[in-house]
C-alpha cells in the first residue's frame, strides 16, 4: 500500500489518494515512478473519478519539477473563442476587454507542470493552438509580439478512449501522437478488487478524525455491498458516499445500504443492459455520421434515413454540438 503519510511516492505534504495494493494499482505506481523519473508528455486515461488528477499530482510532485508549480486546467471549461487568451495570455489592449496585460496558464507552470484535464473536450481551434505549443514549445500571448518559450511539462488526460474520438472524427489524431508519449490507463474501483475495502477504511478513518467523530466500523451488509456494487463513479464516488454516511449515521456502525446509497446491483437488468447498448450505438452512430458531414443535419439525415426533425432531437438528446464537427479545411492546412 501506498500512502502519503509514507511518503515512498510523494511529498508527505501532498494529500493524494493514491491508496491501494491490488496487482492492477501497484503495475500503475511503478509506472507512475517511472514516468516522474522523466520529462516526457504523459496522458493519462480511466473512467471519471479513477483518480487521473491525483495520478498526474504524483508524477510532478515525486518528479524534478516539484518545486515548481502545478498548474491544473479544464478544457471542458476553456472557451473556443479564448482559448488562446487562456492558454498563452494577452498583452493590454489585444482585445475589447483586455485592459491589462495577463499571464496564460503555460506562463504561470513555468518551470513545472501543466495539466490540461479533459482534453477530449477541446475544440478545433483549441486543438490546433495546443498542436503548435506542442510541436515547437513556444508560444505568443494575444497581441503581442515576441515569441516565448516554455519550460513546462503537460500532462493530459481523457475520460474517454482518445481513439475512437479520433475515429469519430471529433479529435486530431495528430494531436493524440503528441500527447500520448507515455500512456498512463487507470483501472476503474471494480478492477482492483480488495482495494476497495482498503479505500472505505481510509476514508472512514480520515473523516473521523477531520470531524472528531468516534471511529465506526461498517456492518456485515455494508462489507458484501463493497465488493458486489459496481462503482461507476469509481474511488470519488465511494469517498463521497463514506463522507456522507458517516456524518448522517446516528448508529454505531456504518450501513451503506440501503436508504441514501447506491443500488447494490450485480448484473443489470435486461431493459437496463438494453437501454445502454441502444444509446451507447446511437451516440457513436451519430457521432461518426456529423463527423462524415461535417455536421450538415439536412445531409446526415438523408444518409440515415431519418427525418430531420428526429435526428435534431437525437443530436440533442446526446449532447452532440455540431460545430465540433466543422472540420475546417483552412486549420487542417494550417498546420
Amino acid at each position: 500500500m501506498v500512502h502519503p503519510a509514507d511518503g515512498n511516492l510523494i511529498p508527505n505534504n501532498a494529500e493524494f489518494n493514491l491508496i491501494g495494493d491490488s496487482p492492477a494499482f501497484e503495475a500503475v505506481l511503478k509506472l507512475i515512478r517511472r514516468m516522474a523519473a522523466c520529462d516526457a508528455t504523459v496522458l493519462i486515461s480511466g473512467e471519471t473519478g479513477t483518480g487521473k488528477e491525483l495520478a498526474a499530482r504524483a508524477i510532478h510532485y515525486f518528479g524534478v519539477r516539484r518545486s515548481a508549480p502545478f498548474i491544473p486546467v479544464n478544457c471542458g471549461a476553456l472557451p473556443e473563442t479564448l482559448v488562446e487568451s487562456e492558454l498563452f495570455g494577452h498583452a493590454r489592449g489585444a482585445f475589447t476587454d483586455a485592459r491589462e496585460a495577463r499571464a496564460g496558464v503555460v506562463a504561470q507552470a513555468e518551470g513545472g507542470t501543466l495539466f490540461l484535464d479533459e482534453v477530449e473536450a477541446m475544440g478545433p481551434h483549441a486543438q490546433v493552438a495546443l498542436l503548435r505549443f506542442l510541436q515547437e514549445r513556444e508560444y505568443r500571448p494575444i497581441g503581442g509580439t515576441l515569441v516565448r518559450g516554455a519550460n513546462v511539462r503537460v500532462i493530459a488526460s481523457a475520460n474517454v478512449d482518445l481513439a475512437a474520438v479520433v475515429s469519430a472524427g471529433m479529435f486530431r489524431q495528430d494531436l493524440l501522437f503528441r500527447l500520448n508519449v507515455l500512456p498512463l490507463s487507470l483501472p476503474p474501483l471494480r478492477d482492483r478488487g480488495d482495494d476497495v475495502t482498503l479505500l472505505t477504511q481510509t476514508f472512514v478513518r480520515r473523516f473521523s478524525h477531520q470531524y472528531g467523530l468516534p471511529l465506526k466500523a461498517l456492518d456485515e451488509d455494508s462489507l458484501s455491498f463493497l465488493t458486489r456494487y459496481r462503482w461507476p463513479g469509481n474511488v470519488r464516488e465511494l469517498e463521497n458516499l463514506i463522507h456522507r454516511q458517516l456524518l448522517l449515521s446516528d448508529s454505531s456502525a456504518i450501513r451503506l445500504v440501503p436508504d441514501g446509497a447506491p443500488r447494490a446491483a450485480g448484473e443489470p437488468t435486461f431493459r437496463e443492459a438494453k437501454a445502454h447498448a441502444i444509446a451507447e450505438f446511437e451516440r457513436h452512430y451519430l457521432s461518426r455520421l456529423l463527423a462524415r458531414t461535417r455536421g450538415n443535419i439536412s445531409l446526415a439525415a438523408r444518409l440515415s434515413g431519418k427525418e430531420r426533425s428526429r435526428l435534431c432531437k437525437l443530436v440533442k438528446k446526446y449532447g452532440l454540438d455540431r460545430k465540433h464537427f466543422f472540420v475546417s479545411e483552412t486549420l487542417a492546412r494550417s498546420t
